[in-house]
Formats: C-alpha cells, structure tokens, sequence
C-alpha cells in the first residue's frame, strides 16, 4: 500500500483548521490540526512525520513566519504560507524563508489541493543521473572530519562539533561531488530534495554557518568555496 503524504495545518482558527482536515482527508491524505507554533514545534522536536506544512502567517505568539524560518532550518519537509493580509512584503518574506508556496486567505480548499499536488509532484522528480563516485565513509573537510555513518562532524582533536540535519544533508551532498561547481538548485535539490527559489537565501546562509563550524578562517573558505555568479565548490585539493 503507497504512504499516504502527511500534512500538518497550523492555523489558530479552529474551523479552518477543521476544513481543511475533512476536505484534505477525503482526497487520501493524513491531516493533523495544529493550533499554534508551540504546538508545531513539539511535534517537529516529537519527529512526527511530516511531509508538508500550511503555515498560517499571522496566529497569536510566534507568527507563520519565525515558525517558517525554524522548520526551514530544522526539517525538510514542504512548506505553503497562508495570509489573510495578502500583502506582497509577507509573500517575499515567506518565500526567502524557504516557503515552497504562498496561498491568500481564506483559503480554496480546490486551489491548495492543486499546490499540493504541485509541490509533491516536484519533489518527488528525480534529480537528473549523474556518475557519482561513493564517498568514503569518513571525509576531509579541511581539518574537520564527517563521519557519514554517524552523521556527526568532528574538530581535528576529535570533539564533534554540533550539526543540524539540514547541514550534515548539504557536507554530505558536497562530500560525494567533490571539486566540482554546484549552483544554488543543484544544492537544493541534491541536498534538500526542492527547487531553489530567487528570493530564497537559505543556502547561503546554511553555508556561511558550517564555514564557522569547518574553516579556519570564515571570511576567506578555503573547504567551501564560493564561484561567483554560478554557486559552490568542495576543494579537496590545493589551492
């Protein structure tokens, strides 16, 4: 029997989370109604399986957005943006933040289903093959270690040094493609499994915070490199 695609509706309205749920769960898929972030955040912390989230942007507490900005960094699962205000500052907002989608409120059940199915479509096309080498199970990042097997990163003197799930994805996409150029979509879909956006920053700033972690010197990377104008390189070699 095929997986049915997990959703997870954030709203703090309780009949639209209600809605939702019935229309969604009638077409095939697993709803679960979340009332605020706090509550999104345990279930992610919980490991509860997501595949895509319906944020919506302006709820008490923590908003849609800071929401957005934690999920990006934590999971990989799909994001769409929901916003009564329907202004285009939270719509670029939300998409820099990693959002898959936008929808105004309120919602059309018919048109989310079709941006659903959309999204699903596209994450699950295959990145186009490509002869690549097996990395070793332990690799060089400068004078750091990545233990692919573990999935942990360690310091010279064997310290490991803390990991989002998210960057060990990317080390382990460059790991397996060293000393070549990959551009921003590349790194999105090989590491991330999504398109890459143009308002989306979410790559760069992923890689400056593992130069922190890898790099002698951040502001001159000698591990990750960046090619200006097309994307970034792992160098294994000199220079």
């Amino acid at each position: 029997m095929e997986k049915k695609v997990q959703i997870a509706v954030v709203d703090d309205e309780e009949d639209v989370r209600e809605t939702l749920k019935d229309y969604l769960s009638d077409r095939g898929f697993e709803v679960t109604t979340v009332k605020n972030a706090a509550e999104m955040r345990r279930l992610v912390e919980a490991k509860a399986p997501i595949d895509l989230a319906i944020l919506d942007i302006t709820m008490p507490g923590e908003d849609g957005l800071s929401l957005a900005r934690y999920l990006r960094e934590e999971t990989n699962f799909a994001i769409i943006m929901a916003t009564a205000s329907g202004t285009i500052t939270d719509r670029i907002v939300g998409l820099e933040l990693g959002a898959d989608d936008y929808l105004p409120k309120p919602v059309d059940p018919r048109e989310l289903l079709a941006r659903i199915k959309a999204i699903i479509r596209r994450r699950h096309v295959d990145v186009p093959a490509e002869p690549v080498a097996a990395p070793p199970r332990v690799v060089p990042f400068g004078t750091c270690r990545l233990d692919l097997d573990a999935h942990k990163l360690f310091d010279e003197d064997g310290q490991e040094i803390p990991l989002k799930a998210m960057e060990f994805d990317l080390l382990k996409t460059f790991a397996s493609r060293p000393n070549r150029v990959l551009n921003r979509d590349q790194l999105q879909e090989l590491a991330h499994n999504r398109s890459w956006r143009p308002f989306d920053r979410s790559i760069d700033i992923r890689i400056a915070r593992l130069r922190r972690k890898i790099e002698v010197d951040p502001g001159r990377p000698q591990v990750i490199k960046t090619v200006r104008g097309i994307g970034y390189v792992f160098c294994t070699g000199p220079g």
